[in-house]
């Protein structure tokens, strides 16, 4: 888990329909300065400029949305 910063909205065309009544947000995780900004999925209604706590495991996920059937988190980097 990580603290980051709420940077603003993201857009998706195409989603799951586990994600439907979520928000995409782009975060900043804080205290490391190696991190680049990451999308995270927002049920609570996070502003830009809010502290959030941020996770990629998936089962956290799913308990904490309270959702068995939320998509499993992809993160793909790019190449190096």
């Amino acid at each position: 888990m990580l603290i980051a910063r709420v940077m603003g909205h993201a857009t998706a065309t195409v989603r799951h329909a586990s994600l439907r009544g979520s928000r995409l947000l782009l975060v900043q995780p804080l205290r490391s300065l190696t991190l680049e900004p990451l999308l995270a999925l927002d049920r609570l209604g996070a502003a830009p400029g809010d502290a959030v706590v941020i996770t990629s495991d998936g089962l956290a996920a799913r308990e904490i949305a309270r959702r068995p059937d939320l998509a499993r988190p992809l993160v793909d980097r790019g190449p190096d």
